[in-house]
């Protein structure tokens, strides 16, 4: 019987070793967020603890010297999942063969830059890169846009690589999600797992808005409903809505830096449940490619929508009732991302 169990032991550990490594890159590679993002995806916290990965870390090329020092380091954590670890400047080795793409790296909004400057500096960002997904990365790559404005940026790229289908890019507001819950859960005084199906609508900016008029809350054991348990309409629809869309800014002016800890938490959590899937009874916000959707949100935009995930594949959880104070919050983000968009499509010279 012993000798039956080590037999099947082996195989499965044989199996596991010789798991295809899948291709993972992270563009922003020498930056904050990347330095709290690679050690989680290294070992196995994001793509499951049998997946090798070999890592490709992309940055401009003068962070190619800090670059090296992140791969020493992570080879010093001697992760037996992590198989080779790629440093590059060049799109062409960046880009090849991928199965993920974590596109972190973006132009920062400069003291005294005007939004439609910022606009223009990423679109030529995105451009690129989304064509360089569309000539070397695999046609199955699953894309997350991170680098801001993260909605725009991914359309961007997204329209760069026509032959990827556009179900294939999402941008993070898993971030605006996490910091919902987490605010719903201290005022109620319950754990934050004890909070679910919050939902971020829109723009990943200060127009998003947090929604909690679907939300569950396990109250001590009993499921109640997030208006009931919280019970204070009046903070629900303001400093609940304003703390979630301005948390960005305050920490930035608490920390003098950006949340690179919680904004990496929330890119694994976010490719993490589109590798595996979400939880039954489960939704989660993303921003994907809007179109025929049930909720009148313009199409052709990167609008973030509550979403269950099975199989790799979203699907915008539909049917859920709107009042109106929710309606002209959704609808006051869209216009921005129209807005963002037309004048996004105008650099492209489309």
């Amino acid at each position: 019987m012993l000798t039956l169990l080590s037999a099947m032991y082996l195989v499965v550990r044989t199996a596991s070793a010789q798991a295809e490594p899948i291709r993972v890159l992270v563009t922003g590679a020498a930056g904050q967020i990347a330095y709290s993002l690679l050690y989680s995806i290294a070992k196995g916290d994001v793509f499951g603890k049998d997946q090798p990965i070999i890592l490709v870390l992309l940055d401009i090329t003068p962070m190619l010297p800090v670059l090296d020092g992140v791969v020493m380091e992570l080879q010093d954590c001697a992760l037996p999942l992590l198989r080779e670890v790629i440093p590059t400047d060049k799109v062409e080795v960046g880009f090849k063969d991928l199965d993920a793409a974590i596109l972190v790296g973006s132009m920062p909004r400069k003291e005294g830059m005007e939004r439609k400057d910022l606009l223009k500096a990423n679109v030529a960002i995105f451009k690129t890169q989304g064509e360089a997904l569309e000539k070397y990365a695999k046609k199955t790559v699953k894309v997350l846009v991170v680098g801001n404005p993260a909605n725009t940026n991914c359309l961007i790229a997204s329209k760069s690589a026509p032959s990827i289908p556009k179900e294939n890019f999402s941008c993070l507001t898993r971030l605006d999600h996490n910091r919902a819950r987490s605010q719903v859960a201290m005022r109620v005084g319950v754990p934050s797992d004890c909070v679910k199906n919050v939902i971020i609508w829109g723009n990943h900016s200060s127009t998003q808005y947090p929604d909690v008029h679907h939300a569950i809350v396990n109250n001590h054991g009993k499921e109640v409903s997030g208006f009931d348990a919280v019970n204070d309409e009046s903070w629900l629809k303001g400093d609940f809505i304003t703390t979630v869309q301005q948390r960005g800014a305050a920490v930035i002016k608490a920390r003098k830096l950006s949340s690179a800890m919680s904004a990496a938490k929330a890119i694994c959590d976010h490719m993490r449940d589109i590798w595996f899937g979400t939880p039954d009874g489960e939704w989660v916000s993303m921003g994907i490619y809007s179109t025929g959707n049930s909720y009148g949100v313009p199409d052709d935009l990167m609008y973030s929508f509550p979403v269950k995930i099975k199989n790799k594949t979203w699907k915008v959880v539909d049917g859920l009732s709107i009042n109106d104070f929710s309606r002209g919050k959704m609808d006051a983000t869209a216009a921005e991302l129209v807005d963002e968009r037309d004048t996004a499509l105008t650099f492209l010279g489309a």
